[in-house]
């Protein structure tokens, strides 16, 4: 299944009755064999997913809503194309269910299926929205240099790092992530924090490798996964996690995070670009 068959760019019927069939599967494995990763993989981590449109009916036919959240993790052999995931949670919309315990079970099943791992769902009703809060990512910004770049596909040649010097800890982090979808060719804007431990990495050379992903075509879990395997091989860190939010289109977010030591999972709370 690759993304050219998908849903994706093309004219689609909207379907309000639940349809399971709609969640449209892709293979990691070909854009992880592009980057290099062909055998076990060089970290663990989780893509979270924030849906914000998702909404059914009681059996008394009263429409509800919730805000989902999915936990997919890395390891899973397939990603979910984010359009298909669209007019899958649109299908629910005129369809019964007896609570919403049932369309978090429904979901759960689908998705895990759809991704060939479990895949953990939370739905969050309306009475608790207040709880969920705005953060920005900390660490020091790379926004703040004043740089000249020229340099819009990924090039891991940009990036340095002080490898014959001691190893220092550091979370940076810049807001200018963007890339662009690799079938209708829409921008992705994001943010990315990254935290290693090793060979400084020259902060100026890793904020021009960041913007070089300007014009670059890639689903965003594969953005970050690229980055992660070329930061890896070029600066040499012995620790290193990248976190990676991009904004919503269609009314999802995709959040990936990737890491090659253990660390607590980064709190899902949205940006305020998000």
């Amino acid at each position: 299944m690759t993304p050219d068959q998908s849903p994706l760019g093309k004219a689609t019927a909207y379907t309000e009755q639940y349809d399971a069939t709609l969640l449209f599967p892709i293979a990691r494995r070909t854009a992880r064999e592009q980057i290099g990763i062909v055998a076990q993989l060089p970290f663990f981590g989780t893509d979270i997913w924030n849906a914000y449109e998702l909404s059914w009916l009681t059996p008394r036919g009263k429409p509800q809503i919730a805000i989902a959240t999915f936990y997919v993790p890395a390891d899973s052999p397939n990603i979910v194309e984010s359009k298909s995931f669209k007019l899958y949670l649109g299908s629910f919309a005129q369809t019964r269910f007896d609570s919403i315990d049932a369309v978090r079970d429904t979901i759960r099943r689908d998705v895990s299926a759809c991704c060939g791992a479990t895949v953990s769902v939370q739905l969050t009703a309306p009475m608790d929205f207040g709880k969920l809060g705005l953060e920005e990512f900390d660490g020091l910004s790379l926004d703040r240099l004043d740089l000249d770049t020229d340099v819009y596909a990924p090039d891991a040649s940009l990036l340095k790092a002080a490898t014959d010097e001691a190893p220092v800890e550091e979370t940076l982090y810049s807001n200018l992530l963007k890339s662009n979808c690799p079938v209708t060719g829409q921008p992705d804007w994001g943010s990315v924090q990254i935290h290693y431990v090793g060979p400084q990495i020259d902060q100026a050379s890793l904020l021009r490798y960041i913007i070089s992903y300007r014009t670059h075509t890639g689903f965003h879990e594969q953005c970050v996964e690229k980055m992660f395997i070329d930061i890896l091989k070029a600066c040499q860190p012995v620790k290193l996690a990248i976190y990676a939010r991009y904004t919503r289109r269609g009314g999802l977010d995709i959040n990936p995070f990737r890491t090659n030591y253990n660390t607590p999972m980064p709190d899902n709370l949205r940006t305020a670009r998000q």
